[in-house]
């Protein structure tokens, strides 16, 4: 559907018949959830990802694959949610508790500007000290610095928490949604990125997310993005508590809302998700890592459901009682899982331009594997990036090796903008990585340096940079 037709739906269809994927791959039909589901459950990984490969080639052919070079810029990490995954928030009375300046802010800009990048990730807490007025000026003071710079900001539990704690004018979450937005797009904004979307299923979310918006407020905010002409993504984090039928209504739920964007205000030159990036939960340093994983017990029965799939259902509206222990077991995703959700995602998701390879977590080569199980595009190569670190280790790389990695991948590395038309493409000579004389300077590093701010950074990208993700899930 990236033409923009809905595609028929042959719910009564084998999901594992081959002409039936073959008209998923072609944007003629669309699975439906109990397809989906099934797909998950039942057809065999290396086939999951053959399909889902043959999908990415029909929307975006078989020779670039992309990434963008810019910055994640978390500008504070005082934050009244509490969620149970999470590493990086403070309450702000702690020693590391800070809230960046806006000249921080502008010299880390200055010197992505330096290394050739395109834009910035600025996501944080959701800080009650700042006012709106705070927020405009740093996006003002952005745009008369840095004009050519994509400012890609403020997620939609941000969003949730501007309207609490500026009190908009409006009796309609989406009046007083847009009151927010009008101001803070005048001031210099241009997109709206799709951190804390975790699961959408309320079971899960009331379970993991103390405090961060629900799933209709969520979903909300970026139509209301959509409405006002700026592009969003979407993301999805998994492997804790969730069954995985939780994770093919999230997906369902992306992508039903997105028809109505698109039908809504695509004629009108209105926005939509234009990427669905998904990653597995790092326990690391957080409470919810403290659960006990499911078979860790000499009690566990293998053989039995997982508390969370006994849970979850593909409406969303699974019972927390269904099973004593939900919610207190944890089902961590290894490489196999997380491929074989991300293919998902790219069969699943007809009507999203691109799904990214979310390979911070899970090491360059898994990443590198995703780019044939249904990605196109492989994140992005930070300066910095603050809030999957605080959860564990960082798997950082180059340019160089990031382009390596897509080229023996068996593509040409391409970067791109955050509308994902490409900028340059490396098919030459003095592509970064066929430029490399000595390869042994640009090793792929497990990075977790702080700074006096209690943040990761890394300055120089040219030489041994940190290469994540472009949406990091950092409110």
């Amino acid at each position: 559907m990236i033409s923009g037709t809905i595609p028929a739906i042959r719910p009564d269809a084998d999901p594992l018949d081959a002409g039936l994927l073959a008209d998923v791959v072609a944007g003629a039909v669309r699975l439906t959830p109990e397809q989906s589901l099934r797909i998950y459950n039942e057809m065999p990984i290396q086939e999951l990802g053959r399909w889902a490969d043959a999908r990415c080639r029909a929307i975006h052919g078989d020779q670039l694959r992309t990434y963008v070079i810019d910055r994640n810029i978390n500008y504070t990490n005082i934050c009244t949610a509490k969620c149970t995954f999470c590493a990086f928030r403070r309450d702000g009375h702690e020693d590391d508790a800070y809230t960046l300046e806006v000249e921080e802010i502008l010299q880390k800009i200055r010197e992505l500007v330096d290394i050739g990048g395109t834009q910035i990730l600025m996501q944080g807490g959701m800080n009650p000290e700042l006012p709106l007025s705070w927020y405009e000026n740093l996006l003002g003071s952005i745009h008369d610095a840095f004009p050519q710079v994509h400012v890609h900001a403020f997620s939609p539990p941000e969003f949730i928490e501007f309207i609490d704690f500026f009190d908009p004018p409006g009796s309609t979450l989406e009046e007083q949604l847009r009151w927010v937005m009008t101001r803070l797009k005048a001031a210099g904004l241009h997109t709206v990125p799709g951190g804390g979307g975790e699961i959408f299923a309320d079971p899960v979310r009331r379970k993991i997310g103390l405090g961060k918006c629900d799933a209709e407020a969520w979903l909300t905010t970026m139509r209301v993005a959509h409405e006002l002409g700026m592009n969003t993504s979407a993301t999805m984090m998994f492997g804790h508590i969730e069954g995985v039928a939780d994770r093919v209504h999230h997906m369902e739920l992306v992508r039903a809302w997105q028809d109505r964007s698109i039908a809504d205000f695509g004629a009108d030159g209105g926005g939509k998700y234009m990427a669905f990036i998904s990653w597995p939960f790092q326990r690391e340093n957080t409470p919810l890592g403290r659960c006990r994983e499911w078979g860790d017990h000499p009690d566990d029965d293998l053989d039995a459901t997982f508390p969370g799939d006994v849970v979850a259902q593909l409406d969303g509206q699974g019972q927390r009682d269904a099973h004593p222990e939900f919610g207190r077991r944890v089902r961590l995703a290894g490489a196999s899982d997380y491929l074989r959700t991300q293919a998902l995602s790219r069969l699943h998701l007809d009507n999203i331009h691109s799904i990214g390879a979310s390979w911070v977590t899970m090491g360059p080569h898994i990443g590198q594997v995703a780019l044939t199980w249904g990605a196109s595009d492989m994140g992005s190569v930070m300066m910095e990036e603050n809030v999957v670190s605080a959860a564990g280790t960082t798997y950082c790389l180059s340019e160089p090796l990031l382009c390596h990695l897509i080229r023996e991948a068996g593509f040409t590395p391409a970067q791109r903008n955050n509308a994902y038309e490409i900028l340059k493409t490396h098919d030459g000579p003095a592509s970064p990585d066929l430029s490399v004389t000595d390869w042994s300077t640009l090793r792929a590093q497990r990075l977790h340096v702080e700074n006096d701010k209690g943040c990761d950074s890394v300055v120089d990208v040219t030489v041994g940079g940190c290469v994540q993700q472009a949406e990091s899930p950092s409110a």
